[in-house]
């Protein structure tokens, strides 16, 4: 979080899956934290949950293109259009 001090984590949607949840989401923000690209950066991605017998989260598995966050570091997200 130091590394992008305006981040923005948007929900982009909760869809229930059999036993657990999908919450799909968006990271928006500038890289200008300590030795920061100064790029900005949209990356999408997901969190498989599993919903405990208690209904809150037990465990979270994340996903996200890691190829295409280390471009958009690399060049910002408004080159890539």
């Amino acid at each position: 979080m130091v590394a992008f001090p305006d981040l923005q984590v948007l929900m982009d949607d909760v869809v229930a899956q059999g036993e657990g949840a999908e919450y799909r989401w968006a990271l928006v923000g500038t890289n200008t934290g300590p030795g920061g690209t100064g790029r900005r950066v949209r990356i999408s991605g997901f969190e498989e949950w599993t919903i405990g017998g208690d209904g809150l989260i037990a465990a979270s598995l994340g996903h996200y293109d890691q190829a295409e966050y280390d471009r958009q570091l690399e060049h910002s997200v408004e080159e890539l259009r």
